[in-house]
């Protein structure tokens, strides 16, 4: 039997957001597949699997991005594919706030705002908090609620929130988004 991988989605794949992603995957020793940064994603959901199975270490970031097109894209319908392979385990999921012409939105567990605080509720691309509980808004999120993981955590705009969560800050509140679902996946339980 082939030990599952375990892969760390996130939904943006700018060049922001690849460049945070990069960033945290060398800060905690996984891998980020650099090859799923696009926007909208141009890789196929198969494509993604066989990336993610020949990636170095664990955890595997990988990005999706739907480019804002209202309904499930390309993005999602990668997202799904990787999200139920078998020999993929997800860790949990980085749900990225947007500003969407037409709104979708996703349940979150958490949110953690541009000041790096843990709320309840939903944040917006600012990485200010929004009004619902629970809740974001985003482009490729349309599907999150379909997809069984240990935890989705929204945040602003990765790699920006007016430059709170810039590379050259060290990507605080993404690293917090990361570490947080590193701990409630049991991620580091399982490594001693």
């Amino acid at each position: 039997m082939t030990k599952k991988r375990r892969v760390i989605i996130v939904t943006d794949g700018d060049e922001y957001a690849a460049r945070a992603i990069q960033f945290a995957a060398a800060e905690i020793g996984g891998r980020a597949i650099s090859k799923t940064q696009g926007n909208p994603t141009t890789l196929s959901g198969e494509e993604i699997v066989k990336l993610i199975l020949t990636a170095e270490n664990d955890p595997v970031f990988v990005m999706f991005d739907d480019c804002g097109l209202l309904g499930e894209g390309a993005g999602e319908t990668a997202l799904k594919y990787v999200a139920g392979h078998q020999d993929i385990e997800v860790l949990g999921i980085i749900a990225v706030a947007s500003k969407t012409h037409q709104t979708e939105w996703t349940k979150v567990d958490v949110s953690i705002d541009r000041f790096g605080e843990l709320t309840e509720y939903g944040v917006d691309k600012s990485g200010l908090q929004d009004l619902e509980i629970g809740r974001i808004s985003g482009d490729t999120v349309y599907c999150l609620d379909q997809i069984n993981v240990p935890i989705i955590v929204g945040i602003g705009d990765i790699g920006k929130m007016a430059r709170k969560d810039s590379v050259e800050n060290g990507c605080p509140i993404t690293m917090k988004a990361v570490n947080l679902i590193l701990d409630r996946s049991g991620y580091h339980d399982d490594k001693n």
